[in-house]
């Protein structure tokens, strides 16, 4: 019977540090230094969840959100539509009532997405997961090469 040893997802650790940024510095240095970065995984570990509240949500700004949403379909669909006219004119009323349909539908439909929620979420905003420690991993015939190339990268300042 063999016996197996289990390796980490990734290889082995050559570096750890406490942003995204430093550890895709780390690597885009190892990739300068010419080193084989098909050999190296980012790894973010103790993941959460950060939402950043930007506003209230109001009827109107539902409304103008979806108005402004529609408007741009409407104006693609105008421009689409604008391919197969005749004349400037019918290429300007195309796009116009492309524009004057999709604001129209945007806005009812942004109305109607509001009133659906019931005043259960009446806030906007934005989230993102971060990792409070990112682990440059590296394959085990190449780590002891990464962590000399990272130490001389650390000391660099």
């Amino acid at each position: 019977m063999a016996m197996s040893v289990s390796m980490p997802l990734g290889g082995v650790q050559v570096g750890s540090y406490d942003s995204y940024e430093q550890a895709q510095a780390a690597v885009d240095y190892l990739s300068d230094e010419k080193f084989a970065v098909e050999n190296v995984t980012i790894i973010g570990s103790d993941l959460r969840m950060i939402e950043r509240v930007t506003g209230r949500l109001t009827q109107g700004r539902a409304i103008a959100a979806g108005a402004a949403g529609g408007a741009w379909w409407g104006l693609f669909v105008g421009l689409l539509l604008g391919i197969f006219s005749t004349s400037g004119t019918a290429w300007i009323g195309s796009l116009l009532l492309g524009l004057g349909i999709g604001l129209v539908f945007g806005a009812l439909f942004g109305w109607m997405g509001y009133r659906a929620t019931q005043g259960k979420r009446d806030f906007t905003s934005t989230s993102q997961i971060v990792a409070s420690r990112y682990d440059v991993m590296c394959s085990p015939a190449h780590a002891e090469e990464a962590r000399a190339m990272l130490a001389r990268f650390s000391l660099r300042g």
